[in-house]
């Protein structure tokens, strides 16, 4: 069982990368933001998953090991294979999905090619006690769900977040607004006020 590859970036192609270790050429699929921060003849580390079927052996590499802890997490979901999930890898990154799972931000999900509605709706359900546990939480989630309790952000929040990140602001900065604006608005609050509110947190 392989768990980390270190050596020379050989080739790149579309999904994968060829590392030169020792002489030795390992082919690994990765996500594209993995993919991006790769180069030819450079030194490189991924960490890998690897899976042993009867016809062949298969390599995931990652640039992190919370990242492949992701990869694991998002296969335990229904309907959720390799592909989906090095999909959403490609899309989102760590913080990004912790994001989008702790407020249920399932269109946030659904930007990863091939995830349809259904798909991201079960990562954000079945994933929302297991994410804590491996990734941790961007400070913006962690403030969201001291606001919020241990339930599932309102449809209001989620937007008002979607709604900054739109704007520009990161996701993160997003989440810590609108936290914020939660504490004067309160948790009632529709959509345009905590966007308004949270508007004026960022001005600060």
């Amino acid at each position: 069982m392989i768990g980390k590859l270190k050596g020379a970036v050989d080739e790149i192609g579309e999904d994968h990368a060829i590392i030169d270790v020792h002489g030795v050429g390992y082919v690994a699929f990765c996500p594209a933001r993995t993919l991006a921060n790769l180069h030819p003849g450079e030194a490189a580390t991924l960490f890998i998953e690897t899976y042993v079927r009867e016809d062949m052996i298969r390599l995931y590499g990652f640039s992190s090991a919370l990242e492949r802890e992701w990869f694991r997490m998002l296969q335990s979901v229904q309907g959720v294979g390799a592909k989906v999930a090095l999909a959403v890898l490609s899309t989102l990154t760590s913080s990004e999905l912790a994001n989008a799972i702790a407020l249920r931000d399932i269109a946030m999900v659904s930007r990863a090619p091939g995830v349809g509605k259904k798909v991201a709706e079960r990562i954000v359900t079945e994933l929302k006690n297991k994410a804590p546990a491996f990734a941790g939480e961007a400070s913006g989630t962690i403030g969201l769900k001291q606001e919020l309790g241990e339930g599932v952000a309102p449809a209001p929040v989620a937007d008002a977040v979607s709604a900054l990140v739109n704007l520009g602001y990161s996701r993160d900065q997003a989440a810590n607004a609108i936290a914020a604006a939660l504490k004067t608005a309160g948790e009632g609050a529709d959509s345009a006020k905590l966007i308004r509110f949270g508007l004026k947190e960022l001005a600060r």
